[in-house]
Formats: C-alpha cells, structure tokens, sequence
C-alpha cells in the first residue's frame, strides 16, 4: 500500500466530505506502513520495552512431537535499556547546554520552550527516525512519527502538507488536524452509540495560522469582532532527520539488544533452575515415585530423613551454572553495542585517573556521531528560521566530561600571558561556577577600591 502524496491531495475533489475522506485514508495507510512499524518497535526499545524479550516463550515437545507452551521452569525477561541510553546520551551531548544564537533576540523571538522542544524533536528523530516541528506564532511544537503523516511533494520531495493525529483511548473521539500552506483544518472521529460506523468529519473549517483584532471595540457596532488570518511564507511544519539514511537508529543494533537480553534472562533460568539440591538413593530399589515423594516431602518438613533400608543411602548433589562464557559473550555484546552505536562508555573512564588526552580519544566517536547528527539539527533551525525570516546561526556547546584538576592547571600555566579576568571566569567555569563571576569581580573591584582608600590615608599621615 502506497503512502499518499501532495499530489494525491491536489486530485481529490475540494469537498469537505472528500477532505475527510483522504485525510482518514492517510491516518490508514500510515498505520499500515513498515516505517511507521519500525518506530512503534523502535519506542518501544527507547522505553525499556524491549519486545523479543517481552514476547520470548519457551516450549517443550510432547513424546507426541507435539509442541507446547513450557509453564514449569523459569522465564525471566530481563530488558535492557542501551537504546534508551544511546539516545538520551545523544541527545544531551549535543543540545544538553541548549543552542547558542549570534544575535540574543532570535532566541527570544523562538520562545522560552525552545530548547526543551528541540530535545523533545531530536529524541523523537533519532527514535523514530524523524519528527516535525511546527513554528506557532512564538514558539515550536512538535510531533514524532507516530502521531504526523506527512506529505511529499512527488516533483522537489519538499514536506508540503501533513495530518497530525492523536486519541486517548480507543473508545475516545480521534482528532485530527490537517496542515496547509494557506491554514489548517480541525477534524473528529466520534463513537457512534447507534450501531453505525463511525466516519471522520469537519469540527473546524479551515483558518489561519495567526489570526489578530484589526479593529477595536469600540470601532465595531454590535460588539462584533472584526479578525484578520495571516499565513507564514511557506509551510510551517519542518522536519527533522535522525541521520543521513533517514531510518530509525535502532536498525543494526537491535539483533545485538535482543542477543544480549536472551543471553542474560537465560543465564538467570538456569541460576534459578541449578539453585535446588537434588538428592540420589543408593540400595533403594523397592522404592516407588510415591515413596520417593514421602521422602523428599520428609526433608522439606524436618531438613532430615531416615532411609528404611539399612543398605539404603541418600547423597545430596548440587549443579553448577556455567559462567564464564556466558559472562564473557555479554561483555563482548555490550562492547560491540557501544561501538556500533559510536556512544561513550563511562566505564572505561571511571577507573584510575584518566588524562585529557584519554578522555578526548574515548569522546572521539561520539563526536563524529554528533557532527553527523548536528547537520541534521541545524538544517532543521535554518527551515524554522527561514519561516521567521531571520537571518541567524546556531551554535552548540557539547556536554562534555573533563579533567577538572589538569584543565584548571592548565589554564593557570597560562596565567601570566592572558587577562587576569579571563583566567577567573575560565576557573568558575571549569568549577560549574561560572554564574559567579560577577560576583567574584565586584568583591575584587571593592577590594582594590578599599585598598587604594587605605594607600591614599597613609599617604597624607606621612605627609602631615
């Protein structure tokens, strides 16, 4: 099934009853769509809900050879959560300090909520694979791929229109918004009690994207509002990528999640399965699975037995898991994630003192994997810019873990070539106190003041 395109759109008829009909079909088809699948998997894993694992179900086969579900050992599905670690380390490694403009009134003009929707947007990219933002009057909001269809244009692949859908339950109406260069369109899916099917209709006729008073009420009889729509220079809605391939970054990785996660909810079956004692009886031979029972019931009550027999012995036995393979596979697994996915592990960083210069090797791949990641940021920015018709660049300051001690030493080496001012605000900011510098330099200025006072007094006394 094909997905629906701009051009799809412009054939239909202007109607409002075919209007919801395409806009339905697109929610429909949407659904159906394997990228759409892939970011329902894809969120899933993002929110430690790793599926293979939920769904893993271990079976015997019958002397029939008739197979059927295992219900007496363990299960244990344990789920990891590196997808979700991979993202949000992502994330805040590059946008955690937010995004620096060159002139302060472009990011005043975006809205106080600007850098928490741009890390809202870059999870649901990286997700999902992509995610839209929509600039409203003052601000962005934003939608993963779960919730907006958009689209493509079939001639340029420009973003040109896109329904934007959600509801609460599935016995809750289903509303939908349809987005156009020139407004958009509110519409509902309401449960019918009557018994019909329920069909998509209009709950708001197309408007404006901005609509403003142009008259005040004192200029207008009857208290009537006179209103005015004003549309942006193109489509407001803008997109934003994970990466250059234009797919969830869970595909490669998630046959290594799911790898991992079976090995490790295995190894704990058969800790739980080995953790029994079993007991074998020597010169026993008149006994039966009913005597055996009594018996092993005998030593659950009392934590002793007597065997009847004077021939008769009974030795405990106790099986040992195997480990170290087991141990060794997850440790290679979980090295291999990290180094596909190009993330940092703290672990290699928390042992012993490590040098700038280690620190900087280890950051390498994830500031390749940032590089990569920040293109896609900021062609993003640039769209929403261009909506405003703003000229700007944004900038980013990485999240970083440094070497405090050697940085701060560092920058005192340098002391004695550079501004004494600098050198203070660098050291508080090194510290996390970088806030303080004002406050550090008035104390300094008083200093010197009261000083010069005090230098000024003498000078006199000496004098007199």
């Amino acid at each position: 099934m094909s997905l629906k395109t701009y051009q799809d759109y412009l054939e239909i008829e202007q109607t409002d009853k075919a209007k919801a009909e395409f806009v339905w079909d697109c929610i429909q088809q949407h659904k159906a769509s394997d990228f759409y699948r892939m970011a329902e998997v894809a969120e899933d894993y993002a929110s430690h809900k790793n599926r293979t694992i939920r769904t893993y179900q271990k079976f015997l086969y019958e002397a029939s050879g008739e197979r059927v579900p295992d219900t007496y050992s363990a299960n244990y599905k344990l789920a990891s959560n590196f997808f979700g670690r991979f993202v949000t380390q992502q994330v805040q490694f590059l946008l955690g300090n937010g995004v620096t403009f060159e002139s302060e009134e472009t990011k005043k003009k975006l809205g106080k909520s600007f850098d928490s929707q741009v890390q809202k947007l870059a999870r649901f990219a990286l997700v999902g694979g992509v995610g839209y933002g929509l600039f409203n009057k003052d601000h962005i909001d934003v939608f993963s791929a779960l919730e907006f269809v958009p689209l493509w244009d079939e001639e340029n692949g420009a973003l040109r229109a896109g329904v934007r859908y959600w509801q609460i339950d599935d016995d809750k109406p289903l509303r939908a918004t349809f987005y156009e260069d020139d407004g958009y369109t509110e519409f509902i899916r309401r449960e019918d009690t009557e018994g019909k099917e329920s069909v998509l209709e209009i709950m708001q006729e197309k408007r404006a994207y901005i609509v403003r008073s142009v008259a005040s009420d004192a200029d207008v009889a009857d208290g009537d509002v006179i209103y005015e729509g004003i549309n942006y220079p193109t489509f407001p809605i803008v997109p934003l990528w994970g990466n250059h391939y234009k797919q969830s970054e869970l595909v490669g990785i998630r046959e290594q999640i799911d790898c991992y996660d079976l090995i490790k909810s295995g190894y704990a079956d058969t800790i739980d399965e080995a953790s029994f004692i079993y007991w074998s009886i020597s010169n026993a031979g008149g006994m039966d699975d009913i005597d055996v029972k009594e018996f092993m019931d005998r030593l659950r009550r009392l934590r002793a037995a007597i065997t009847t027999d004077f021939q008769a012995t009974a030795e405990p036995h106790q099986i040992e898991a195997p480990y170290q393979g087991r141990s060794d596979l997850l440790d290679r697994i979980r090295a291999d994630l990290y180094e596909d996915y190009q993330a940092l592990d703290t672990k290699n960083l928390a042992s012993g003192a490590v040098t700038a210069t280690q620190i900087e090797a280890a950051y390498e791949p994830v500031n390749s994997k940032a590089d990569d990641f920040e293109y896609c940021v900021t062609t993003f920015i640039d769209g929403i810019l261009a909506i405003m018709g703003i000229d700007d660049e944004p900038t980013y300051s990485r999240s970083m873990i440094v070497n405090r001690t050697e940085e701060i030493q560092t920058v005192l080496q340098a002391a004695q070539f550079v501004d004494p001012e600098y050198v203070m605000q660098k050291v508080l900011t090194l510290l996390g106190d970088g806030d303080k510098y004002a406050e550090m330099q008035a104390k300094i200025d008083a200093e010197e003041i009261s000083q010069l006072q005090i230098d000024e007094d003498v000078t006199e006394d000496e004098n007199a």
